[in-house]
């Protein structure tokens, strides 16, 4: 490959070529700094040399990645749709596990006894049961169960001046939309 050529530089003390030799002033000094920093872009690009091999490889690294990347893409969309599979037949799993648990238990006539007894309050002939009902100590209840009066209050409230204070607030708002 062919070497870009340095820019143009001038030595500090040098001006360049259509900058002023006054070193006294303030303005002289900020153009003379400014003109130091311009390159010619020009000059430098046309310093570039572009060998048939170096083309062919640059056009060889840009249809490359003109073909790769779609397919990465793909790949990386395949792979998070496989991991949500994954993790999917993971719950599955275990939701399936769970249900075998569930169905050895009911097979274990204990177990069948004891649901029977707590949830449909079966008895074996000859057994008595007692149900207690409301044993909550009183001072244990929650507040929302307060006795509630006797006597009827009626709330006053003024609903018609309510509508129409609503209503002029409604015909007063800035953000109303006017047709054009």
């Amino acid at each position: 490959m062919a070497r870009r050529p340095a820019p143009p530089s001038a030595s500090p003390g040098t001006p360049r070529p259509g900058t002023s030799a006054r070193s006294g002033s303030t303005r002289s000094a900020r153009s003379t700094a400014a003109s130091e920093r311009r390159v010619d872009v020009r000059e430098w690009a046309s310093g570039i040399r572009l060998s048939a091999f170096s083309v062919i490889m640059l056009s060889l690294v840009v249809l490359g990645a003109w073909v790769l990347v779609p397919t990465l893409g793909t790949f990386i969309d395949q792979r998070q749709k496989i991991a949500a599979l994954e993790s999917s037949i993971q719950v599955s799993q275990d939701e399936i596990t769970a249900l075998e648990n569930e169905r050895e238990r009911w097979s274990d006539p204990a177990y069948i006894t004891t649901q029977a007894r707590e949830r449909l309050y079966y008895v074996k002939p000859g057994e008595v049961v007692y149900l207690i009902d409301n044993d909550i100590d009183p001072a244990a209840l929650p507040q929302e169960q307060a006795p509630v009066s006797d006597t009827l209050e009626e709330t006053p409230s003024d609903w018609m001046h309510q509508l129409l204070r609503s209503l002029t607030a409604a015909g007063l708002s800035d953000t109303a939309v006017v047709g054009e």
